[in-house]
């Protein structure tokens, strides 16, 4: 985690405005709320890391969780004017909001966009109206379509997620999907794989036999074609499942993948900072009652070690198609190239084509992508 490098700032919105059959957000659905004091907590939140880490300029920030969309655009921007103060913006600065693509929601793009934000990340996934019903989704396709438009005209850059391998999904289905996409011209595709996440509906439904799910193979022939497509598009997979023109990738996101120091705060957010990992208090109104107590809703702030540290940049790294710094890893951890992966099985793994290794630089081969989870078992100490 380098001091050196700009820090990226996730602010977390919890509320969502219906229930959704494929997340565990449920309990934050919320009929209306007292905005005022959210916002209020929110920048006593955001003062309390930035007491912290100051020195450092912000070099993005990202409104993310339930529908961040349907805040309102003075919060975001109260929360904004404070983070410029408190930190100073690095040139450039992306500032992203999530937003799902209601008519409701791109009301709001304008005066969002008005407020500072210069990014949106829009999760239309899908283009097919039964799909669309499968995964819950209020919207419908001539709504998402009408809402990327309204995205287009009001923000510099558009960002569109989509999910594939979804039950009984054919090849031909999904490639008329992301051939469309690909027509819309945003700079960049998030392309998941359909995940069946414990304790959902979804869950309970293959449990029973009465959801259908494409097999390992199946889902891996998607992934691979999905490869191909976008990068003779000119939108190359960067990440596992991101894809981007050359200069248009997330640079939030790629805090992450790289393992730069990230802050986070509102209910449930994740930070790494200063070698350590925060937490803030999940529940809403636990949150709120912490700020008010405390001047910020942390739950836990723990010191991780070396060893974390590394298996961590590692999980993150080589994700992404570029790959990781072995060597930058070991001086930000202190442990020897040796200690921190296993070099016999880098070598076998490239004999057999899915890893690539020039000196200290690691990454993994577009075959090995597929297996990319069993190869960070093989390789992380």
């Amino acid at each position: 985690m380098s001091v050196g490098d700009p820090l990226a700032l996730y602010v977390h919105w919890p509320f969502c405005i219906s229930k959704c059959p494929y997340c565990d957000f449920n309990s934050h659905v919320r009929a209306e709320i007292d905005e005022a004091a959210w916002r209020d907590s929110l920048l006593a939140d955001l003062a309390h890391e930035a007491a912290l880490t100051a020195e450092r300029p912000l070099g993005s920030i990202f409104f993310g969780g339930g529908t961040p969309s349907l805040m309102a655009p003075a919060t975001v921007e109260a929360v904004l004017n404070a983070a410029e103060h408190h930190w100073g913006f690095a040139p450039g600065i992306e500032i992203t909001l999530e937003a799902n693509p209601s008519s409701v929601e791109a009301a709001n793009f304008q005066a969002l966009a008005s407020a500072g934000v210069n990014r949106v990340s829009l999760g239309l996934q899908a283009l097919d109206d039964d799909a669309l019903r499968f995964l819950g989704r209020a919207h419908g396709v001539a709504e998402s379509l009408a809402a990327l438009d309204t995205a287009q005209a009001a923000f510099d850059r558009v960002s569109i997620d989509l999910i594939y391998a979804r039950p009984d999904q054919t090849e031909a289905q999904w490639l008329a999907e992301l051939y469309r996409a690909l027509g819309f011209g945003t700079e960049h595709l998030s392309l998941y794989q359909l995940t069946i996440e414990p304790g959902t509906r979804f869950a309970a439904l293959v449990a029973k036999g009465e959801l259908p799910t494409l097999g390992p193979d199946e889902a891996a022939h998607l992934f691979e074609i999905t490869r191909t497509v976008t990068a003779e598009a000119g939108i190359p997979a960067y990440e596992i499942s991101n894809h981007a023109r050359p200069g248009a990738e997330s640079r939030h996101n790629l805090a992450y993948w790289r393992y730069r120091d990230y802050l986070g705060v509102g209910p449930g957010a994740h930070g790494r900072r200063g070698r350590a990992a925060s937490l803030r208090r999940k529940k809403p109104e636990n949150w709120l009652a912490a700020v008010a107590r405390n001047g910020h809703g942390i739950e836990s702030e723990e010191a991780l070690d070396g060893a974390t540290r590394a298996e961590e940049a590692l999980l993150m790294g080589l994700r992404l198609d570029e790959g990781v710094d072995l060597a930058w890893i070991a001086t930000e951890t202190g442990l020897a190239i040796d200690a921190i992966v296993n070099e016999a099985a880098i070598d076998r793994l490239s004999t057999h084509g899915l890893l690539k290794r020039e000196g200290d630089h690691l990454l993994v081969r577009e075959a090995g992508m597929l297996l990319l989870d069993g190869i960070l078992v093989e390789i992380v100490r």
